[in-house]
């Protein structure tokens, strides 16, 4: 039974699940996963596939609060609040495809300063000395109760808004604070949150000098004095920034979250100067309440359809008047529009079950580039590099540098793409991305470490050309090999694979690790023995990951080796959720995360495979 705290007297109304306690971080304890979609190959060529997820119905999906949702490079991506030491995020090209995405923890932590009880994330990208970069923005506090919520900053390595992520540091590590937003205005960067000054909460506004550093003073944003604001209690919470033709305004929450009369109000930054108090207007009612069934809806975020030409809405809210700020709260997502005066007009809350067609564009085409490792298809026949080519797909050399993006979609399905943004369909053309099967495509895993790639439409494997084997399937069998530099990240912890006091000699062993922009948190592929490969660490490519000894029992550890050993030769498993799993071609065994740790500085081991197991489970991602 799940057992929920009451709300505490002066702290955010959230019902805290006592999921996972104190303790639970020695047990890895992770948030309640759903199950994970399977597809199995159709029985039937489909001979006229139609575009995929044309409408969605709101909820997307249940124990959803807080939600933050971005759209880039061919993906959205969502996050909400999780409860636990984990930060879960969830991709798809689609916005209904949210609805069954595989949950990926990208980022956890078991340092008190850090974690615990994770509420409100957000990401915003920003530029930094080295780029465009994610800027995670989470609560957290103590894992027992409400008490210390504070904010905390993550940095992506590179523009994957998947991470890996390094922590950065906290604004206000020594006050409580919540809801933490950045506003850009004239070149400057500041901090939007939320806290309590007596019987009230506030919205508050600082400058900074980084996205994790407050400079000079802090004013207050706004303060719950309107009667439609202290339902409950007083509490405004949650700003958010949107802007639209050259104004600037401030979506907020008020009212206490555990009641239904949580809503929306606004403010209008009609001065120059966001940091003095006369600058700011606040609108005289609500903008978005409780309507057609929904309560308490709020906590909001914004972002544009695919092809930029709609405003959508994301936010929370409770189907009983009854339910409160507890894990009944559900994702929903609604388009909305600008009013003659030029301020938004968000509606009335979407019903359940009601049709809403998919954002603008979302169908294409769109010629986008999605985030990811790039990839070798290596024919088993001809040892021939698959490649793009102004007139489709051609074969060539295999050189150093991948040619391909495999993206995970969902339905158990990738997508190839080419650095121009193209996708590889079923009759092997290349052509921007219109959301069809027949550019998705099935991974059957073949005779040794190959794969075949069956279109998700026809059933019709990837062959290459020009092949000439006696045996047609050797022509259809691909080595899938990542190339660059690239990141193993657990799926469980989010933490990195690295080596023992980040060393690259012989026997170091391999172990997780927070991401620290280490060399040796990086890994480089090479072919091995027919549809195998070999893992080598970037700071000494000479030495390969191997078991301890060549063991064959579970347990043992993982190292650096002689790249002859036995052990050396793994089978790259690509997942039907987008994560990748190790099977050790000599021992029969898989890398797994002992205990499902969330700890730094835990070996890595192997052990027997377990289906659909987590700690088993890693995913790829680039360095920078």
């Amino acid at each position: 039974m799940t057992v929920y705290h009451t709300p505490l007297p002066g702290f955010k109304g959230y019902r805290l699940p006592l999921l996972c306690s104190a303790l639970s971080l020695l047990l890895a304890c992770s948030p309640v996963q759903p199950p994970e979609t399977k597809t199995e190959p159709a029985a039937e060529v489909v001979a006229a596939p139609t575009t995929e997820d044309q409408s969605f119905t709101n909820p997307l999906f249940a124990n959803g609060a807080d939600p933050w949702l971005e759209y880039w490079q061919g993906n959205y991506y969502l996050t909400t609040t999780t409860w636990t030491s984990q930060l879960v995020m969830r991709k798809s090209p689609t916005l209904a495809g949210l609805a069954t995405a595989t949950p990926v923890n990208i980022w956890s932590e078991t340092n008190p300063k850090s974690c615990c009880n994770f509420w409100a994330f957000e990401f915003h990208r920003l530029q930094s000395p080295d780029g465009p970069r994610w800027y995670m923005m989470y609560t957290s506090g103590k894992q027992e109760n409400l008490d210390g919520q504070h904010l905390s900053v993550l940095e992506s390595a590179g523009d994957d808004p998947m991470g890996p992520y390094q922590y950065k540091g906290s604004p206000m590590p020594d006050s409580w604070n919540i809801d933490g937003n950045y506003l850009e205005h004239n070149g400057k960067l500041y901090l939007l949150w939320s806290e309590w000054v007596g019987d009230e909460q506030l919205n508050w506004i600082s400058a900074m000098s980084n996205p994790w550093t407050l400079t000079g003073e802090r004013m207050v944003l706004s303060r719950p004095s309107l009667p439609w604001e202290q339902s409950g209690r007083k509490v405004n919470e949650g700003p958010e920034v949107l802007k639209h033709n050259g104004r600037t305004f401030v979506i907020y929450s008020a009212s206490f979250c555990d009641t239904p009369d949580y809503k929306l109000g606004l403010l209008e930054l009609t001065g120059n100067d966001p940091m003095n108090a006369s600058s700011w207007t606040k609108a005289e009612q609500p903008v978005f309440e409780r309507g057609n069934g929904v309560f308490g809806p709020g906590h909001n975020g914004f972002f544009t359809s695919p092809d930029g030409t709609e405003n959508w809405l994301v936010y929370h809210g409770n189907n009983k008047a009854t339910d409160g700020c507890s894990a009944t709260r559900s994702v929903r997502a609604q388009p909305f529009s600008y009013k003659a005066d030029g301020t938004p007009d968000f509606g009335t809350p979407v019903p359940e079950g009601q049709t809403v067609a998919a954002p603008s564009g979302e169908n294409g085409p769109l010629t986008v580039v999605p985030e990811g490792v790039k990839w070798q298809l290596v024919n088993r026949s001809t040892q021939l590099c698959l490649a793009p080519s102004k007139q489709g797909l051609t074969a060539q050399t295999c050189a150093a540098q991948g040619q391909w993006i495999l993206d995970s979609t969902t339905k158990g399905r990738y997508r190839l793409a080419d650095d121009r943004g193209l996708f590889i369909g079923a009759q092997h053309e290349l052509s921007p991305w219109v959301n069809q099967a027949t550019q998705q495509w099935l991974l059957k895993a073949g005779t040794d470490g190959y794969y075949q790639l069956l279109n998700a439409a026809d059933q019709q494997p990837l062959t290459a050309s020009d092949c000439k084997a006696e045996d047609a399937t050797l022509c259809q069998d691909w080595l899938l090999l990542p190339t660059g530099d690239t990141v193993l990240s657990s799926r469980q912890s989010g933490k990195v694979l690295s080596t023992e006091g980040c060393t690259a000699s012989s026997g170091a062993l391999v172990m997780q690790q927070s991401w620290d922009k280490q060399q040796c948190q990086q890994w480089q592929w090479k072919a091995g023995q027919a549809g195998y490969v070999q893992l080598q660490n970037s700071q000494n490519p000479e030495l390969c990951v191997q078991t301890k000894d060549d063991a064959l029992g579970a347990g043992a550890d993982l190292l650096l080796g002689n790249c002859a050993a036995k052990s050396s030769q793994w089978a790259l498993q690509l997942l039907p959720n987008g994560a990748v799993s190790l099977l050790s071609l000599h021992t029969k065994h898989v890398v797994d995360l002992p205990g499902c740790s969330l700890f730094d500085a835990v070996a890595l081991k192997q052990a027997p495979l377990q289906a659909d197991t987590i700690c088993q489970q890693f995913q790829l991602r680039t360095p920078n």
